[in-house]
Parts: structure tokens; sequence; C-alpha cells
């Protein structure tokens, strides 16, 4: 069987996340998305915990559901050189278990569903496998509180227990072309994940995991974590890395993207007096080390955009508002979920409900777009592209 997961969110204890990221909403969301399963977030903070036991049912251990959509236990946290680390935890008992330990570190565990810990990577690592976790990078390349930011291999970081670790997150300026320039992370397995701080279907799910397994449960999502027993993740769907925020060097400030080199010959300082931050394509360049081949298991990346960003698009807004919720509904009444919209429905069929769409989702699946890349903070931005008789035209 063949399920979409997304394993990292946060909830409405996490700073700057929306207050409707409670479980009945984003249970109720990710159904709409298509999602079969989302990590719970934030586990460790007592009153996101508390409302996880009123609102989840135990299907079995680590595996929870409502609504249709089962839960898995995640959480993020933040090491003492401001790395961000995702955490899976197999059951409740392990989570007060870890939550102990960490809390002895922790002067914020409490108060922030993404705790910072005095600890350092590997000292994380430790503690997370003595309760019988997973972990692995989180958003492994962004230019803010990530470990490609701070360090120039994951040994630095993890040190002894480098060969401990699970996964690498890609975050949403990055893709399995560019992270497979770099030979440390050939055996790993690749998530990608929306890291979503609202539950609304431009950002929970933008970014998701295909899995095989046997069944929909967490023992088998750990099975393909670690590609074992013929499961594995059969794809990676997520955002054109040039959409992410911080793709490309650029200037915090005005956003005005620049090359390596002009960055650094202006010392890291724009014309208007911002500082330029140093982009995802230009970090991986310089730890490139080998051609971007992938090894046998790494499976697909399918590049898509949320559905409600481009009936946004389409109508000529910068933002998806009410007014165009009544096309977004049509799709999901047909179709049932976006994920299927956007990644299996046939196009003859799309093409029914509305052919711009259609056409424009069509030119996405074949990587057929023109994309104004993001940076220093601000995302990147879909151009429409007219279909023509034998090529694409902007």
């Amino acid at each position: 069987m063949k399920i979409a997961v997304d394993f990292h969110l946060h909830s409405k204890y996490s700073g700057a996340t929306s207050g409707k990221m409670e479980i009945p909403v984003i249970s109720k969301e990710a159904e709409l998305k298509g999602l079969d399963f989302v990590g719970t977030a934030d586990v460790f903070h007592p009153l996101w915990l508390s409302h996880l036991k009123k609102t989840l049912e135990k299907i079995e251990e680590g595996t929870f559901e409502t609504g249709g959509v089962r839960f898995i236990i995640t959480v993020e946290v933040e090491d003492n050189r401001r790395i961000h680390h995702l955490i899976i935890l197999p059951s409740l008992s392990k989570v007060k278990e870890l939550y102990e330990e960490f809390k002895k570190y922790s002067s914020d565990i409490d108060k922030d569903g993404r705790c910072h810990l005095s600890l350092g990577g590997n000292e994380i690592v430790e503690r997370v496998k003595s309760a019988e976790g997973i972990i692995g990078p989180a958003h492994a390349f962004t230019p803010w509180t990530s470990i490609y930011a701070e360090y120039d291999s994951l040994r630095d970081c993890y040190k002894e227990y480098f060969d401990k670790i699970d996964f690498l997150e890609l975050g949403l300026s990055a893709d399995t072309d560019l992270a497979d320039y770099i030979s440390e992370l050939k055996n790993l397995t690749f998530m990608s994940n929306s890291d979503a701080h609202s539950p609304w279907p431009h950002r929970l799910g933008r970014e998701f995991n295909i899995l095989s397994v046997e069944e929909k449960t967490y023992s088998e999502i750990v099975k393909a974590i670690k590609r074992k027993n013929g499961r594995n993740f059969v794809m990676n769907v997520g955002l054109d890395p040039k959409l992410g925020k911080y793709h490309r060097t650029a200037c915090i400030k005005c956003f005005k993207i620049y090359s390596l080199e002009e960055a650094i010959n202006r010392k890291w300082r724009c014309s208007c007096g911002g500082r330029i931050k140093k982009g995802v394509y230009d970090r991986i360049m310089e730890l490139k080390d080998k051609e971007n081949n992938h090894p046998d298991h790494r499976p697909p990346y399918m590049r898509i955009a949320p559905l409600a960003e481009i009936i946004a698009l389409k109508r000529g807004c910068k933002v998806f508002t009410r007014g165009n919720t009544a096309i977004y509904e049509k799709f999901l009444q047909k179709f049932k979920n976006e994920i299927d919209v956007l990644v299996n429905v046939e196009y003859k069929e799309l093409e029914e409900i509305d052919k711009e769409i259609a056409d424009f989702i069509l030119s996405y699946r074949e990587g057929k777009i023109c994309i104004t890349p993001g940076g220093g903070g601000r995302y990147g931005s879909l151009n429409i592209m007219t279909r023509g008789l034998d090529n694409w035209i902007i």
C-alpha cells in the first residue's frame, strides 16, 4: 500500500504558529489534502500533550488516529548551536522518559513546542536512541538553524553518533537533485516535509512523502525510513526549490539576489544596507564533492505547487481568497483530495473542471514552469505559462 506522510509540522504552542493548529483542524485539513499520516509535533509541551491525549485514539503503540487521519509522535528540538533536529518516538511512555531527561537541559521545554536544549547534536542522538526513537537533521540546508549552516559535515555535529542518523529533511529550498551532490548523504533516507505553521492547504502538506508499507502503522513507517523488508520511500513530493525562501543568496531586507562572488566582494552587505544571506543553492555548491547521481535507493522527487496557489495565480491573485474557494471545492468534490489532483488524476479529467488550471498542473508535472527564485526570506513566485504548439511560452 502507498501512503502519504507529512512528518514535520507545529502546534499552536510553537512560536509564530497559527492558533488554529489543533488536532481537529489539522485532521480535517490533512484529510482534504490527502495525507494518510501526519506528525503530532511539539509532543514535549505539556498543554499540547494533554490536547493530544484528549483528541487522539490509540490504534497501536506509536499509532494514533482521529477523523480518518493517523498521527505519528514527532517533535523538533534545537541544540546548543541552534541546529534543529526532527525526532520520531515510538510511544507516549518514551515521550515521558525523554521529556524528563531533556528537561534537565532546557529552560523552555514547558513553554515552547520547539524547545531549546543545552546539548550538542551527538548528545541529543544518544538520548533519543536510548528512548528507542529515530532522528535526523531538520531543513538541513537553510541558512538559519540548520546543520549545514553551522557545519560542513554531519559528522562534525553528530560525532560518534554519525552512523545513528536515520534520515535527513531536505527543507523547502532543496530537493534530491541538489542534496545528492554531497557524498556523505548517499545512505540516508531523504524526507520532504511541510514544517507547517498553519493548517491551510498552501501550508500543510505542501511537501510530503509517499511510502510503500503493508499497514498504516508506526512500525511500518520506521521500516520504510530504514528501508527494511521491502518497505521504502517511493517518492518525495515538494516545492521546486526555487520557490523556497532561502534558495538563492539574497538580502534579507530588500531581497535583492546576488551571486556568491558578489556577496563575498560586498562583504555580505547589500546596497540597501541590509545583510546578505547565503542561499541553499550556493551552500550546496560549496559542499559539492561529487556529481548528483542518485544512489539506487533514492526515489524520484516530484515538484508541485499547492492547488490553492495555482488557483490564486490563474485568477490573478497574490493569495488564495474566499472568492477562489468554489473552484478549489469543485476539484476536491470530484477527486476527493488535493494530492490526487496534483499528482495522480489524468489531465483529461482535470480539464473537465477547469482547463486553465489543468494546463498549469500538467506543466508543473512535466517540469515546464517559470519561477522567479526566492531568497533572503521571501518565497519564490510562479509565473503563468501558456502551452504553445511545440513548447511552453511565458
